[in-house]
């Protein structure tokens, strides 16, 4: 990665200065390049990890400042239990191996999603990442681990309820006062999301947060996605007219 350490804010040096801020990517198609190779699901996710690596350096060269990635969600608690274990492991092992790094580049670690049913030692490093870089400002990464959006919002509902019992709030409701109990409240929406493998869903992902975001869908499997995929998928963005249920000045 390009050093992302070295001013207070994240260089464009390179990279396009109206890149997007934030943008929010559901890593999908491990388990479909596996099997086109004839390799098991557990190679396709760790040629996944190598995409993430290549993705958060891309996107710090590109001036993207928010990166957020779907990695496991409440769902996949109903894939094998060797394959689930394999994603903790990944997880693990990424956390483990780059942490140093990400904390020498000026990287923010956030793990949103629900941490209760997590083994201990996942937990444990996901806390010291958190823990680690909470003072870093240059890139955030969120990578989204035991994650879904109707899961993020009922829990967000039930603390807000909880403060309401307890009389520690008072008044209306405002989205914006909603915004501040999801795992994302300190976070700007995101821009844009990108989907890999072709898929035409959001599947549960960040589902308040983008609901002005630009959806992109790309054919190419996760493994395989690079630096021209995501400076491709920017350019795209940038043809989107963003108006956010306004109408364009000088439209009829």
């Amino acid at each position: 990665m390009a050093r992302l350490g070295t001013s207070p804010e994240p260089s464009h040096a390179g990279g396009d200065p109206s890149a997007p801020q934030h943008v929010a990517i559901i890593m999908d198609g491990n388990g479909r390049w596996a099997k086109a190779r004839g390799l098991p699901r557990t190679a396709g996710h760790e040629r996944g990890v190598e995409a993430l690596r290549r993705t958060v350096e891309a996107a710090g060269d590109l001036g993207i400042r928010y990166l957020t990635v779907f990695s496991f969600s409440t769902e996949n608690w109903r894939r094998p239990a060797a394959e689930v274990n394999t994603l903790f492991g990944l997880l693990k092992a990424y956390v483990q191996r780059d942490l140093s790094r990400l904390q020498q580049d000026g990287v923010r670690v956030r793990v949103i999603g629900q941490r209760e049913g997590l083994p201990p030692d996942i937990a444990e490093l996901v806390d010291r990442a958190e823990r680690e870089t909470a003072t870093n400002s240059k890139f955030h990464l969120t990578i989204a681990f035991n994650y879904g959006a109707r899961n993020e919002i009922l829990r967000a509902t039930q603390v807000y309820a909880r403060a309401i019992a307890a009389g520690e709030v008072t008044g209306e409701l405002t989205d914006a006062g909603f915004e501040q109990y999801l795992d994302t409240k300190d976070l700007p929406d995101p821009d844009l999301v990108i989907r890999t493998s072709g898929e035409y869903r959001i599947s549960n992902f960040l589902l308040w947060q983008a609901a002005y975001a630009e959806l992109l869908f790309v054919d190419v499997l996760w493994p395989d996605f690079n630096k021209s995929h995501l400076e491709s998928a920017i350019s795209r963005y940038h043809e989107r007219e963003r108006r956010f249920g306004a109408v364009t000045p000088g439209a009829t």
